[in-house]
């Protein structure tokens, strides 16, 4: 039996896994976001262990024997969130999470300094790791003074696991600290944030052992004692370690909270002046490219909210034929964009509202609005040197018929749906867990589902996206404009 542990913004998921990958079962425990600024977005790490404790204890509740029985466990989490310990392994403040945009203006002087992009091969989001750490410095210098180490979130799963500090590439390459070519912290990268190597945890590949389980700990669990901890892998990479989008060319579209267009590359392919993540894969040697939106599913939970709607109440009206679009254009800017606009203090908007203007119309609008910033990213891909030909949908987003029948449209490329099953994060986890328990070749392991169903785009709707395409680029630089 294998673990797989994935921190999510509003949950931990612990999935079982056996021997042959069949998955026996899963729990989930919901987390929270606190906000206490505008652009602000924080959780309290001691949060993530409880939920870890409450998602294993009800899996052990259903599945005790083999619960008792786990051999590997994997890691992924949500990335660049800042987890500063002291000394004594203390949680120092709230992690500052990847959606908040605090440090917008430390991101900016950190990217005009040549070496990043260069080293890196990306641009210096304010979402990662480094200019967080820069903030903290100017507004929090005592904190800042007691930092022994900076973790990821889901490295901060594995401190509390195994004691030890760690963190493997696909995940550390979303700091604008590692050298993403050669796999390694860079020490003038460190130094130009005020950091120093010493406080960064060790690397390793995503699918060595990254530590053992703690006894008290494994206890606690209900696992055994010594368990190895894969190295594990970010999120996005490790849900590509369960898609099995591990081979050059394999691609993915995730209509999670956030939206990530997703491609697996067998050579490091920088171009960050397209706004592409260009980031090592979970895999020895293998790296990938993303297209990285900030509100995709966000965007119709936001929308829900304000009408005291369901998602699904929202979506179920609209039936599966889709409609051309109509007058009203949305911007799924809630939080800034990354891809393409790197922008973190744009916000979203609806525009072409009348009074024909329905709940049915603003809903589609908001659907249509998240495939047209998939297709920003897609033509981001292109020149970052990565063409697709299909991709398969994952995340909450991809039960929703309508949804992936305009993204397929607005793509222009089929979009595979796979059979039955759970093959997100937390099953790549546990693939990383067995893989580094029992030391086993990872293609042979990372393999791709069964595709249940091909969605191909409705040709005779083509013309009329891409016109609306049309419309919803021209707004940014409109709104930019309006909000300077």
């Amino acid at each position: 039996m294998y673990l797989g542990l994935d921190l999510g913004t509003s949950s931990v998921k612990a999935l079982l896994m056996d021997d042959n990958q069949s998955v026996i079962g899963s729990a989930t425990a919901a987390l929270s976001v606190e906000r206490p600024h505008p652009g602000w977005s924080e959780q309290d790490p001691a949060n993530w262990i409880s939920a870890v404790r409450a998602a294993v204890s009800q899996l052990s509740a259903a599945h005790k024997s083999e619960v008792a029985a786990i051999k590997g466990v994997g890691l992924s989490g949500h990335m660049h969130g800042a987890t500063t310990i002291d000394a004594s392994g203390r949680v120092i403040r709230p992690c500052i999470l990847w959606n908040d945009t605090r440090s917008h203006k430390e991101a900016a002087e950190l990217d005009a300094d040549p070496r990043f992009r260069k080293v890196t091969g990306n641009i210096v989001f304010p979402g990662f790791t480094a200019p967080k750490l820069v903030w903290m410095a100017r507004n929090e210098a005592e904190n800042f003074k007691r930092i022994a180490k900076v973790l990821l979130p889901k490295d901060y799963l594995r401190f509390w696991l195994t004691g030890e500090t760690i963190s493997e590439m696909s995940d550390s390459a979303g700091t604008a600290w590692l050298d993403t070519g050669k796999r390694a912290w860079d020490d003038a990268l460190l130094s130009a944030t005020g950091m120093k190597r010493e406080q960064m945890p060790s690397l390793i590949e995503g699918t060595e052992v990254g530590g053992t389980l703690r006894p008290e700990v494994a206890s606690e669990l209900g696992l055994p004692a010594g368990v190895p901890v894969a190295g594990g892998a970010g999120d996005n990479a490790a849900a590509a370690c369960g898609m099995g989008t591990v081979t050059d060319g394999a691609a993915f579209a995730s209509l999670g909270t956030s939206g990530v267009l997703f491609a697996a590359n067998d050579a490091y392919r920088p171009n960050p002046e397209s706004a592409v993540h260009a980031f090592c894969h979970a895999l020895p040697q293998t790296w990938h490219q993303m297209g990285v939106i900030l509100s995709a599913t966000d965007s119709l939970n936001w929308l829900a909210g304000i009408t005291g709607k369901r998602p699904s109440e929202l979506t179920s009206p609209l039936g599966t034929n889709v409609k051309a679009p109509g007058s009203v254009t949305f911007l799924p800017y809630l939080s800034g964009e990354r891809t393409p606009h790197n922008d973190a203090q744009i916000r979203g908007a609806f525009a072409g509202l009348g009074h024909e203007a329905d709940q049915n119309a603003m809903t589609r609008a908001v659907l249509e609005g998240v495939a047209f910033a998939f297709r920003d990213s897609l033509e981001a891909l292109g020149q970052a040197g990565t063409r697709l030909d299909r991709v398969t949908a994952t995340g909450g987003g991809s039960q929703s018929r309508y949804w992936l029948e305009v993204l397929a449209t607005v793509l222009g490329m089929p979009v595979d749906l796979p059979a039955d099953g759970d093959f997100g994060a937390a099953f790549g986890a546990a693939r990383l867990g067995l893989i580094a328990a029992e030391k086993v070749d990872p293609a042979q392991v990372c393999t791709a589902p069964a595709t249940a169903e091909t969605i191909e785009p409705d040709s005779a709707l083509s013309g009329a996206f891409e016109e609306a395409y049309g419309r919803y680029r021209a707004l940014y630089p409109a709104l930019k404009q309006a909000m300077a």
